[in-house]
């Protein structure tokens, strides 16, 4: 292949790359305000954001070639992939802790009937 063909499927790689991550990312921004509790809205901050800001990193590593750029880029990557679900599971647990539960909860764990309002003490 001649180098004009390479970086022209470069280019449309790299272009599904920030649209499909582009995509994800708004997909999460109208989740955080359309979901209604704190559970749902995790799902989605945390699942789709962390898969549309990969997207968007690997389209810049398209870009910017086998360089140490790319290099760069991949390790934030990696930063990304092991930072995101942990924040999400360390504010999912902050809400556990804090006696949020799920707008439709009927029963919890143990069992015992919650309801709609879910702001009360837990008595065992």
């Amino acid at each position: 292949m001649d180098p004009v063909t390479i970086e022209l499927l470069l280019n449309i790689a790299s272009g599904i790359a920030f649209t499909v991550g582009g995509v994800f990312l708004l997909i999460g921004a109208f989740g955080l305000v359309r979901l209604p509790d704190v559970w749902s809205r995790l799902h989605a901050a945390g699942v789709v954001d962390t898969v549309g800001a990969e997207l968007i990193l690997v389209g810049m590593m398209f870009q910017a070639g086998f360089s140490q750029t790319t290099l760069k880029l991949a390790l934030i990557g990696l930063f990304l992939f092991v930072t995101s679900p942990t924040a999400t599971h360390a504010v999912a647990n902050a809400a556990f802790v804090a006696g949020i539960r799920p707008v439709r909860l009927r029963r919890n764990e143990s069992g015992e009937v919650i309801g709609e309002s879910s702001h009360k003490e837990f008595q065992p």
